[in-house]
């Protein structure tokens, strides 16, 4: 009888090894099964996701903005006259008649401190539809030459230094008048001189360049 007891022990034992060893292949099976189907359908998720968004692109794609030249043009020319770039200019202005030996007696001379400035820019008003053009996303411009707007004296800072006029001559009003034309003349000179124009044209394109980022144009060239 006891033997009988110890081989159903046994037995029962050996059903529970049997059945722990099944069930542990089991999961180990279907923990290999579902990591190989999960091998399987990544790369095939990945294709779907990338499909997705492919079409979500297609169906709501990201507006590019390109301005119309015409529009850019009229945008410039609104501007109108641009300037640049401001001179301030001192000039010593002689102006005589009858000098010489009876300079004493008839001639009239002064000194004439002229205080000025000289104002330089570009005149957008000129350019036109031809001026303006797109090359594989360059916007070319043909740009004005640039150009004095005003030179002129500033009176309130200009003055006669010095005056002599001949024992038996009056005071030429016309002198002084010439005096101040010559300062006028000699001041444009000077700035012309100094390189105004360039420096106005320099000055516009800086500007002009921003402006045309600010409107979408990235790259701009200027002729």
């Amino acid at each position: 009888m006891k033997k009988s007891d110890s081989s159903n022990k046994l037995i029962t034992i050996l059903l529970f090894v049997l059945l722990a060893v099944l069930i542990g292949a089991v999961v180990f099976t279907t923990f290999t099964i579902n990591k190989a189907i999960q091998s399987a359908v990544s790369p095939l998720q990945s294709v779907n996701d990338a499909l997705s968004t492919q079409i979500a692109d297609l169906l709501h794609p990201t507006p590019t903005i390109i301005p119309d030249p015409v529009t850019i043009i009229r945008e410039v020319q609104s501007l109108a006259r641009l300037e640049t770039i401001q001179y301030s200019v001192e000039k010593i202005i002689t102006a005589e008649v009858n000098q010489g030996v009876f300079g004493p007696l008839f001639g009239d001379k002064l000194l004439f401190v002229a205080h000025g400035y000289v104002m330089a820019g570009v005149d957008l008003a000129e350019i036109g539809t031809d001026d303006l053009w797109l090359e594989e996303g360059i916007l070319h411009v043909n740009l004005p030459d640039a150009e004095v707007f005003v030179a002129t004296l500033n009176n309130d800072e200009s003055y006669v230094y010095d005056r002599e006029t001949g024992i038996l001559r009056h005071s030429d009003p016309d002198l002084e008048t010439s005096a101040r034309q010559a300062a006028e003349e000699e001041i444009l000179n000077a700035a012309i001189g100094d390189g105004i124009l360039l420096q106005a044209e320099q000055n516009a394109e800086v500007y002009l360049e921003r402006l045309f980022n600010t409107l979408g144009y990235l790259q701009v060239v200027f002729k």
